[in-house]
This record gives structure tokens, sequence and C-alpha cells, in this order.
């Protein structure tokens, strides 16, 4: 190892003076160079990265303009990110894929210690994940055709696997009642919402439960769901429709979804919603804001690429389909798992809960744990919402 990280050191050095990065004082009697300060050369699995400052009076903007020679010494597959004199050069081993088949078995290092776990694919350093409850709220756009509709099956899919009944709970919208079969009658999955009056009572549920949620914040005296006794803690909600822009005529359903987007993480409720193009109209305001993270597949020009936050989507070639760019604390280009419908039902039969008639799942809100009344003060009687006949069977 000692000697890897040595090799690797002396390659940087050479790019270093090829590009002259360094200061150079003369003097009569000898000349001295100060090379940027390598402080750290860590070595993972499928790539290794340099952490490295420069020295006071080289401008760092000199670094970022010899991209090209760090290319020439390191090959493509590399990522430069600057933090004012501290640079983090990552070297990549391998390539993306152009195709990659969903396999859960793979995943679950990626997906481990997350309260809700989102698989985006594979990048040049493996597996991406990240935690929804940390970074709230997601859009996933693309045209047709581009691995949208997959990803949120995998997505979707993920979350099943990943969590228990108890702790998560999916309300899913597919006004084009094309998406969301295979998610039907699924323990986690409380309603499937195929015309605007169902999800309009399952919204105006979740508005109640917004409350409800407050209110048992305010009561225990704390700043976020999770950071409740697990007695007390109710399930993580997620409420995911599928292209949204069918309801751009609906204000009043805009306004919650919107009002999700604010204050929902604080509360457990989160949004994933899709589109086929972006949208100016339903992309503006708190909401746009409010979606931290986005997964741009191939759009049909930069101007609906730039609306969904993704600039470059535009470029992704049609011959690798599922290629897309996660825009988390930065873009980043990955390949999605691509998982059928059929496997996917296969995935999800373990998860079919007794077939009940619709209205015995939806009449009235999920059941909430409760504290113990000896440690707690006594909370308000829960009203009773009917959201009778949310699941439409088709």
């Amino acid at each position: 190892m000692f000697t890897q990280k040595s090799q690797l050191k002396r390659k940087l050095v050479k790019t270093f003076r090829a590009g002259k990065l360094h200061l150079t004082y003369k003097s009569d009697k000898a000349v001295q160079i100060i090379m940027p300060k390598i402080h750290r050369i860590q070595i993972g699995e499928g790539r290794y990265d340099y952490v490295f400052t420069v020295p006071l009076g080289l401008n760092p903007a000199d670094v970022e303009s010899k991209l090209w020679l760090f290319h020439a010494q390191f090959g493509e597959n590399i990522e430069l990110i600057r933090d004012n004199k501290t640079f983090i050069l990552s070297v990549f081993t391998s390539d993306i894929p152009n195709s990659l088949t969903y396999n859960y078995n793979n995943y679950e290092q990626a997906l481990a210690n997350k309260h809700l776990p989102i698989l985006c694919g594979q990048g040049r350093g493996g597996y991406v994940a990240y935690d929804l409850v940390e970074h709230p709220h997601l859009l996933i756009a693309g045209t047709t055709g581009s691995g949208k509709s997959t990803q949120l099956r995998s997505v979707l899919t993920t979350l099943i696997k990943s969590k228990s009944p108890d702790d998560m709970h999916l309300y899913l919208a597919d006004l084009k009642r094309s998406e969301f079969h295979a998610f039907k009658n699924i323990e986690h999955v409380q309603s499937v919402c195929t015309d605007i009056p169902s999800l309009e009572r399952v919204l105006k549920y979740l508005e109640k439960e917004l409350q409800r949620r407050g209110d048992l914040l305010d009561q225990q005296e704390q700043t976020h769901i999770t950071d409740l006794p697990t007695a007390a803690r109710p399930p993580l909600i997620i409420m995911c429709i599928d292209e949204v822009v069918l309801l751009k005529k609906e204000k009043k359903l805009m306004q919650t979804v919107e009002n999700i987007s604010s204050i929902g993480r604080a509360l457990g409720v989160f949004l994933i919603l899709s589109m086929q193009r972006g949208d100016a109209q339903v992309m503006d305001g708190k909401l746009k804001n409010n979606l931290t993270v986005r997964m741009g597949f191939r759009h049909t020009d930069g101007v609906n690429s730039r609306i969904t936050g993704t600039p470059g989507a535009e470029q992704i070639s049609r011959e690798t389909p599922g290629r897309f760019l996660l825009k988390l604390d930065k873009l980043t280009e990955l390949q999605s798992p691509y998982l059928e419908l059929d496997k996917a039902r296969e995935l999800l039969k373990p998860f079919k809960s007794v077939d009940l008639p619709v209205e015995s799942k939806t009449s009235a809100p999920p059941p909430q744990r409760q504290l113990p009344t000896a440690k707690t003060k006594q909370a308000p009687k829960q009203e009773e919402l009917s959201i009778f006949g949310v699941l439409d069977d088709e």
C-alpha cells in the first residue's frame, strides 16, 4: 500500500511540474520551487482520491484551467472539485456501464444505515444511494424511452424491500393508469390513485396528518419525527405522483403538494415526483426550490433540462437508455438499474397483503404508535378521516 501511494504521489507531482502549477523563487544561489501540498491519498474500490492545497500566491483558478493536463495524466474518468484553496482529485479506474440489470443483493452496502434509502444507480466509483430523509423530495424527469419509468419502479421496489410496512407508508398517484400496477395490494402501499377525486382525498388526509404530526412534535418538544422515541414514532410517508404535470390546472392540489415540500421533512412526509418534460408552470417557486434532488434522464432540449435542474441531460445519447444526471450536492452521471415489470412483480410477491375489500385498507388513517401514558401528555383524540375508495381497480 505504501509503495502504491508513493507511485500515485509521484504521478500527481509530475502533473504539477508539467503544468507549472507551483511557485518559483529565484536567488543568486538557488531556485526554490514550492509545490501544492498533498495531504492525503485514499485508495478505494474502483477509485483513488487525492486531497491537496495550493500554496499562498498560486491562483487556484490556474489548477482548474489545466484540467486537460489532469486528463492527459490520469485519463478521462476523473473529477476535480475545488473548495477555496483545497482540491479533491478523484480518479476512477472503471467507466460507467452502458447497461445495468437490477440486483437488490448488490446494493445492500450502499443502502445500509439510511432511513429511506433511494437507490440511484452505478457511477464510476460504484453504486450510489442516498437518504430521502437527509435530502428530502425527489424529481425524476426524462422523455419517453429514457429510463424514467423503470427508475421509478426500481426506487419504489427497493424502498419496499428495505423497509418494514410499520416504518414506511407509500401513497401512489398514477393518473395515466400505466405505471403502478405492480404495487397494488402491497403491505406498504396505502393507496394507488388513478383519478383526481381519489388523489384529492389522499392529499386532504395528508394535510390533516401534517397537522397531527406537528402537534405531536410540539407535545414531545422535538424538531423531527425521527427524534421521537420508537414507541411514539409514526411511519415515514412518501407521496409519489407520476406525471405531476397533469395536476397543473389543479391549483388546490398543487398547493398541498407545495406545502408538503415546504414542511414535510421535519414531519416525516416526503415527495417523489416524475414528469416527461420540464414545465415552468409546475416547477416554479417553492416547489422547485424544495425538490432537493433531481434525476435528469434524456431531455428533448436544453430548455427542459434547465427547468428540471439537470443541465446537460439533453446531451444524453439515445443509445444509452437508463443514463441520467443526478443532482445531489453536484451533478453526477450515473447508469440506472433496469428492472423489468415481471421481475418487479416477483420481487414484490412476499409483500402482498391479504386481499381485503378496498375500503378496509383505506377507510381511515393508518394506526399510529402511542407513547406510554405515564411518560407523556395525553394526545388529543385523532379525528377519523375517510378516504374510502382511494385504491381504484382498473
